[in-house]
């Protein structure tokens, strides 16, 4: 009998810098997916991986090709597709994150609802990485902007979702302009026959590794709810005032569903706003950032829309419809809970429903548990409000802001703390900073009439 593989990154042969920014990021033990994907990525082997989103393999893949990566060369070699702009802006930052132990290694990402214009400069400039999605890296491939002659690394990320969306033969046109002599890495939750396919025509003799869901749902205390079809949204507020949590993922099956919650809920004075397939790209930005950053409460999607969001320490997950789909149930709840931390998921349910609930229970092995919905009284403190709030700053990477530029003109030149400072996000046209919400309108005010690298910029707080 062999004896289990560490699970601990220094066991892997990565370079010493690499190690040392893990530590720094808090990865010390690799989760089941990077135990089973590194060792045979980490050897240039093709690999098929099988694994739920949520399990960490964006790190599974992102230190194999940065592994591969020569800094001093600026050129393209790795190139990562995803199905999505929202999960192709997380890989990249998660990329980022990760390659901070390398000297400037450059990562664009290619996809739609963005200007060509800007994406072709940043491609000029020199590019280590792309990620992208597969329309628009066609884009820039038939326009002659992009060149793949040196690549070393393809990813394909969620690639059965890719494949649901139409993908395959704007897949296979890109596999067939990368050098034959690559490493080809597949990630998938699930094995359709299209996987198949893809490995036969695009792959040298990979190395299948599976793991199962992460989320045995432990940590997750999962709570049931009978409701009346009138009840449903006023039992939402009723949620949230009993358990108070401090940040809040509902899911609704439609958009109008959403609209009707948020308004009901922006009545009652909570911080809420709401994602689906309507909003502009700038809005879904905005959306996705205040939520992130702590500066929103309550966010009510739809499951299409909350797409690759994967938001790091979610209190709770609110179903105010009850998926068909069982399988999506376990992937809305398993965004709670996760890294060691213990996780809320409460769903509602009318009797027109109860088969669903069955279903439900029969994926995950066990009886639901049910509560009454009068059990639900509010809890003293009055409502939650966010501890914090979002500045808009008109300007972005084209004007060449960093974070620290902002968190430098905040606390060295406006005198404010580190602590009274939350996360920064900037993208190409615009900077989102959170800071404390008894401050925020002071501190926009300052900011517009102070300066950032020695020039004046636009500054509003934006409201909920």
């Amino acid at each position: 009998m062999t004896s289990a593989p560490s699970s601990r990154f220094d066991s892997l042969p990565l370079a010493p810098a690499t190690l040392e920014n893990l530590v720094r990021l808090g990865y010390l033990e690799m989760t089941a997916i990077q135990a089973a994907s590194l060792p045979p990525a980490l050897l240039g082997k093709d690999l098929i991986a099988q694994a739920k989103t949520g399990s960490g393999k964006t790190a599974a893949f992102a230190l194999a090709l940065l592994a591969n990566l020569n800094a001093r060369r600026f050129a393209v070699q790795s190139l990562v597709l995803c199905p999505t702009r929202e999960l192709a802006d997380q890989v990249t930052t998660e990329i980022r994150r990760l390659a901070r132990a390398e000297d400037n290694v450059k990562v664009v990402t290619l996809s739609g609802g963005v200007p060509l214009r800007g994406q072709s400069a940043s491609l000029e400039h020199g590019a280590h990485i792309v990620v992208g999605t597969p329309g628009r890296v066609i884009d820039h491939l038939d326009r002659g902007n992009l060149k793949l002659d040196a690549l070393n690394t393809l990813v394909l990320d969620e690639a059965d979702r890719m494949l649901d969306m139409g993908f395959f033969d704007d897949i296979a046109k890109v596999a067939r302009q990368c050098p034959a002599q690559r490493q080809t890495l597949l990630f998938s939750a699930t094995y359709p026959e299209g996987i198949a396919k893809l490995a036969s025509q695009f792959m040298r003799e990979p190395v299948t590794v599976k793991v199962e869901a992460q989320h045995g749902g432990e940590q997750i205390e999962q709570r049931w709810y009978e409701v009346k079809e009138a009840e449903r949204l006023p039992a939402v507020a009723r949620l949230l005032d009993h358990f108070r949590p401090a940040s809040a993922l509902a899911f609704c099956n439609t958009r109008a569903r959403c609209r009707d919650l948020v308004q009901l809920l922006q009545a009652q004075g909570y911080s809420a706003l709401t994602l689906h397939g309507d909003l502009e790209q700038k809005d879904r930005d905005q959306v996705l950032v205040r939520f992130a950053n702590g500066s929103c409460s309550v966010l009510v999607a739809t499951d299409v829309a909350a797409r690759g969001l994967d938001v790091t320490g979610l209190a709770a997950v609110i179903n105010v419809d009850v998926t068909p789909d069982p399988e999506i149930h376990v992937h809305r709840i398993g965004r709670t809970g996760r890294a060691g931390e213990t996780g809320l998921a409460l769903s509602l349910a009318s009797l027109d429903e109860m088969g669903a609930v069955g279903r439900i229970d029969q994926l995950q092995g066990r009886q639901s548990v049910w509560h009454p919905l009068a059990e639900l009284a509010p809890a003293n403190g009055g409502r939650l409000l966010p501890r914090m709030a979002t500045l808009h700053i008109q300007a972005g990477r084209k004007e060449k802001i960093r974070p620290g530029d902002v968190l430098g003109a905040l606390t060295s030149d406006l005198g404010y703390t580190r602590e009274q400072v939350g996360k920064i996000d900037i993208n190409e046209f615009a900077t989102y900073v959170a800071v404390e919400r008894s401050i925020a309108q002071e501190v926009a005010s300052r900011l517009a009439e102070g300066r950032i690298k020695g020039r004046s910029f636009k500054v509003r707080l934006l409201k909920d």
